[in-house]
């Protein structure tokens, strides 16, 4: 146990209530349970909550596609959601929901106490309406074309093709993705957050090591933009609570989705007598963490702790920011079959693979995960199978056949048991980092000292010589030793091989079991504690996840319109052209030089194009289709008289020249071999 005790509630995340677990939030989800048992291993008092996101827009008209009400809909995928994440062994003390009654009493208790404190104020505002199924539309149920770069069909408030934001107000030829209507303009009184009043406090809290320096850094922006008031209000139709007050007024989903890490808190503290309060009063003396993905960071960083500081609550002590999960150096696609369910996975793999090779990864910066199958058969197997479990596996039989099962008194190597221990620390710290790529480093680099020791020793060559078995036994002992530590230092990470290791080894493993060696203990006979991963169940996996998205196509309801049968189909050709219009673009080979994520940015990636001669930086709408490493020699075509274009993220002097219908569809334009950089294209 660490010196003193300490009290941590700990949160995810809430998955959104209308589809399922993906490997992308498994990643968030495995990140949180092994810094949670890795506390409670340390003898800390630690409580970990999640819950699914339930309301909204979208979730309203899905459960209305499929016949039934929101209510059932959302509970369902709860129900679905939570037994996806307990199959990875993911142990939330509560998984809940936000559509309930805990929930809107905390909405509406902090939604008062800002009411009465000034923080909300209200205006009239016009917004775009779909006057086919009267309801007010959101940004992303609007399509049309892009008011910079005329490309068509873009949502209604950013453009795949060029990555231009804008107000859905400015959209060309809007069209509702709902109804197929064209939406009209129409006011509507809406209630405003101030979240202006907080600037000085965010500052303060956001330079506090509250979160990553890098995210410190990139939420200055927002500041430098000058902080907007908050609109926390949606109209009718829509399935969330309603406003205090305020008929026909509804919370929007990002004011009661966070209190839904207090509410799931506070049902758990009802139903086993805590003090809910302990851990959410101003002055609370307990740590709060919540583990988030970089998208979420502006309402995690910006809107939550405001709330909270203006209602009369304790701010979080820490937000944990992640990258996303991209597979074989790409998004995750499901053409590919690299679009995985959870459910797909447990259908083929083991789950603690993908709990270790997580682990094998993350570290406490904000860089996106990669998913390569080769490596992730390579280093499970390697490291898992061929090292930690070898341990065991070379060393039982021996005990169990020749010594009866037991132990020898003796230690063996007490240097080499040193070492082990020792180790305790700087593996606690990584893992409290959430430095756990490195804890793996140092966890590996102990189990190839203890093979190491194994294989000089050979216990399979003297246990044949009559004079050399108490050394074979004192041999093999500390073998069974080395691999119990290395299991203590794994738990948090493998519960399962954890927990099949503590009936093999006939005790229970916890941070102090590190520090003493059984001697002279009975153990129980060896049983395979993992299979190797075999390459045909991750290949059967892929194709199980293709097969999915075919499934799903073909179980569309019948109302729906037919797939596409070709590119034009859904893209006709625009209108024509004189030559002198096309003679107008200038159109150059150009070499990518250099290509990096934007920090911030969902969708662009930043290039240095050389011109032969000339660079030009352009920011390119492609992330969701390549992997920058991938980019950079490759030659392109680029727009190059198109005018410069300042963005939030920087100056953009050109245009790259890419075909699909967008996302991870995408494919840019690539000339042959012998073209040259600078290249007038014709």
């Amino acid at each position: 146990m660490a010196d003193s005790q300490r009290k941590i509630l700990v949160t995810s995340a809430l998955p959104y209530a209308n589809g399922s677990i993906h490997l992308g939030h498994l990643l968030e989800h495995i990140q949180t349970d092994i810094w949670t048992r890795f506390q409670r291993l340390r003898g800390h008092q630690c409580y970990s909550v999640c819950a699914d996101d339930a309301h909204g827009t979208p979730v309203m008209l899905k459960a209305r596609e499929l016949g039934i009400s929101p209510e059932q809909m959302v509970e369902q995928t709860r129900q679905e959601h939570h037994q996806d994440l307990r199959d990875f062994f993911v142990d939330y003390d509560n998984y809940y929901i936000t559509h309930s009654p805990e929930n809107r009493e905390l909405s509406e208790l902090i939604y008062k106490r800002l009411d009465d404190a000034g923080y909300i104020s209200k205006r009239v505002i016009s917004q775009l309406y779909d006057p086919q199924k009267e309801m007010f539309l959101p940004d992303r149920f609007i399509k049309g074309t892009c008011p910079s770069c005329g490309a068509e069909d873009q949502n209604g408030d950013s453009c795949d093709v060029c990555s231009a934001t804008y107000s859905p107000t400015e959209v060309i030829n809007p069209r509702s993705v709902v109804s197929g209507a064209t939406p009209v303009l129409k006011d509507s009184e809406h209630y405003f957050f101030d979240l202006p009043q907080f600037e000085e406090m965010l500052k303060g809290w956001l330079r506090s090591g509250a979160i990553q320096e890098e995210m410190a850094n990139k939420l200055q922006e927002w500041f430098a933009e000058g902080l907007q008031q908050w609109d926390i209000s949606r109209d009718a139709p829509y399935f969330g609570f309603e406003i205090p007050g305020a008929p026909g007024k509804f919370f929007y989903v990002w004011v009661d989705a966070p209190v839904g890490y207090m509410a799931s808190f506070k049902n758990y503290c009802d139903t086993h007598n805590l003090d809910f309060d302990e851990y959410w009063k101003a002055d609370s003396e307990a740590e709060l963490y919540h583990f988030i993905g970089k998208d979420i960071t502006y309402f995690h960083c910006l809107f939550w702790p405001a709330m909270l500081e203006g209602a009369g609550f304790r701010k979080p002590t820490g937000v944990n920011v992640h990258g996303f999960v991209t597979v074989n150096g790409a998004k995750m696609s499901k053409s590919k079959g690299t679009f995985i369910k959870g459910r797909t996975y447990l259908d083929h793999l083991n789950p603690e693979y993908l709990r270790y090779y997580f682990a094998s990864k993350l570290s406490d910066g904000v860089m996106d995960i990669d998913l390569n199958f080769d490596d992730f058969i390579s280093k499970v197997n390697s490291d898992l199978v061929g090292k930690v479990v070898n341990i065991a596996s070379r060393c039982a039989g021996f005990i169990n056949k020749k010594f009866d099962g037991t132990l020898s008194l003796n230690v063996a190597e007490p240097k080499l048991v040193t070492e082990f221990q020792q180790a305790a620390e700087g593996i606690a710290q990584a893992f409290e980092k959430r430095q756990y790529n490195r804890a793996i480093r140092e966890i590996m680099a102990l189990a190839d000292k203890a093979n190491q020791y194994i294989d000089t020793q050979a216990p399979w060559v003297t246990i044949k010589d009559e004079n050399k078995q108490q050394h074979t036994h004192d041999v093999c002992s500390l073998g069974i030793n080395l691999f119990r530590i290395l299991m203590v230092y794994l738990k948090p990470v493998l519960p399962e091989l954890a927990q099949k290791s503590e009936a093999f080894l006939n005790d229970e493993l916890n941070w102090n079991s590190s520090q003493h060696l059984l001697t002279n203990h009975k153990i129980s006979p060896f049983k395979a504690l993992m299979q190797r991963v075999d390459s045909d169940k991750v290949n059967a996996m892929i194709e199980a996840s293709k097969e999915n998205l075919q499934a799903t196509t073909d179980s569309q309801p019948a109302d729906r319109e037919p797939a596409a049968e070709s590119p034009l189909t859904s893209d006709p050709i625009g209108e024509t052209i004189s030559f002198d219009d096309f003679a107008k673009i200038d159109l150059r080979i150009a070499r990518i030089a250099k290509a990096e994520h934007v920090e911030g940015a969902d969708k662009l990636l930043k290039l240095q194009l050389d011109l032969g001669g000339e660079t030009r930086q352009v920011f390119a709408g492609i992330k969701s289709a390549y992997d920058p490493a991938s980019l950079e020699g490759k030659l392109t075509v680029m727009v190059a008289n198109l005018a410069p274009r300042k963005m939030r993220f920087g100056l953009s002097e050109g245009m790259v020249l890419a075909a699909g219908p967008g996302g991870k569809d995408l494919w840019i334009m690539e000339p042959h071999e012998g073209a040259q950089p600078g290249m007038r294209v014709k």
